[in-house]
């Protein structure tokens, strides 16, 4: 087990990020303290060819390009301070209204303008005898992004020798607020040879959120019999979905246990990514509003480049009370974990 530290060059305020690397016998995971963002993991495939299952870049350039965030697809980054939708950026918490960015069509989406996607956070190398890690925080002052309150914001990747990359995550506030926090890493376990398309999902979901132009209208469905039924392995582009999955699947678990939601695999390079929770879902995105980029002269990404499992609370709860909470008040902690492991057969 390893850990090191290197720059990972500046931001444009003068600043500069740090890129971590974890690594154990088999896999290495490149995090930088910009955005909490996983750039790499690096994986072997059943051949032992070892490839970055995940879209990122080397660069820290890169991630602030113009070009990038143009089409802005969240890459490998911690989302805050509340993950997916809220319907026209309006909320209500303790009878005071906010009204918060609108950007993504009519509806605030993944924090807002500058999101902790955006943020530098501070940094704490962990180093034990079973797993290593790096330890990221940051306080969200009151009012930014116009949410309530002053939000210390915990997030701590860690690897251990059995492949688990867990991320556990820690909130808490001296006002009433919401917090839904989510990562936004997007797999592709072929390595970028190929899209997604004919990677296999399995998910322990039995129901979903009914959308509505990507918000709930409070129904929750059931899946069998539908192209949202993944309670077995299927390839993802089973059902023929001309835009795929942007969708949220809904587990039962309501105690807050950590349980397996899922499964990620693909045949040909033999490579799996186990996915275990303590949140009630998981918004399955796959891609289709990824862009194609020009990374040192070639061309990258695209539709179906990859797929996010956000393990998250559902989409705009703040205004569906039957919903699990996203409230929380001084005094509480917010207290989330979600393990990907890694897998090669």
């Amino acid at each position: 087990m390893k850990i090191t530290a290197i720059p990972f060059g500046t931001l444009k305020d003068g600043r500069e990020a740090q890129l971590f690397t974890l690594s154990n016998d088999s896999i290495k995971i490149k995090i930088t303290n910009y955005g909490a963002i996983i750039t790499a993991i690096d994986m072997p495939n059943k051949n032992g060819s070892i490839d970055n299952v995940v879209c990122g870049f080397d660069k820290l350039e890169t991630y602030q390009s113009d070009e990038y965030l143009a089409g802005y697809p969240y890459f490998g980054a911690i989302i805050g301070r509340f993950g997916n939708r809220i319907a026209k950026g309006h909320l209500e918490i303790e009878g005071k209204t906010y009204e918060m960015a609108i950007n993504n069509g009519p509806n605030h989406l993944h924090g807002g303008l500058e999101g902790f996607d955006k943020k530098l956070f501070d940094a704490e190398l962990i180093e034990s005898e079973n797993e290593v890690g790096v330890k990221l925080s940051y306080l969200s002052p009151d009012g930014e992004e116009n949410y309530p309150g002053n939000l210390k914001v915990t997030c701590i990747y860690t690897l251990n020798e059995e492949n688990d990359l867990a991320i556990q995550y820690y909130a808490e506030t001296d006002k009433t607020t919401v917090v839904n926090l989510t990562n936004h890493t997007y797999f592709n376990l072929t390595g970028g040879k190929e899209n997604i398309l004919n990677h296999e999902l399995e998910l322990n979901a039995t129901k979903i959120t009914d959308m509505v132009d990507q918000i709930p209208n409070g129904k929750i469905l059931p899946v069998v019999g539908t192209a949202f039924d993944f309670t077995s392995p299927k390839k993802i582009n089973t059902d023929g979905l001309e835009m795929g999955y942007d969708d949220n699947f809904v587990f039962d678990n309501e105690d807050g246990d950590l349980i397996m939601a899922g499964t990620l695999s693909e045949a040909k390079s033999g490579r799996k990514v186990e996915v275990y929770t303590t949140q009630p879902g998981m918004q399955v995105y796959t891609g289709y509003w990824i862009p194609e980029l020009t990374i040192d002269g070639k061309k990258k990404f695209g539709s179906f480049s990859g797929i996010a499992l956000e393990t998250q609370h559902y989409p705009d709860s703040v205004h569906h009370p039957k919903f699990p909470t996203t409230i929380l008040k001084p005094g509480e902690l917010y207290d989330q974990k979600t393990i990907y492991k890694f897998i090669t057969e």
